[in-house]
């Protein structure tokens, strides 16, 4: 896992809300698929710093997550 800045390193991806999220929440999270790793934000702060994980790590968190 690596923390990314902002700065264009993601142009051209589609960041997907979680359904969980709401406009006015303090949990709102969006992902994007890029070429090798999986990028995760705070929507309320789309130009802020964002997470990147590989592909892999990102499928063995999805089931911990979904569970709680």
């Amino acid at each position: 896992m690596t923390l990314e800045a902002s700065g264009g390193t993601d142009a051209g991806v589609d960041w997907i809300r979680s359904s969980y999220s709401t406009s006015d929440g303090p949990d709102c999270v969006e992902v994007a698929a890029a070429p090798g790793r999986v990028l995760v934000r705070d929507s309320k702060h789309p130009d802020g710093p964002r997470l990147a994980l590989a592909p892999a790590a990102w499928a063995t968190f999805l089931p911990y997550a979904s569970a709680r």
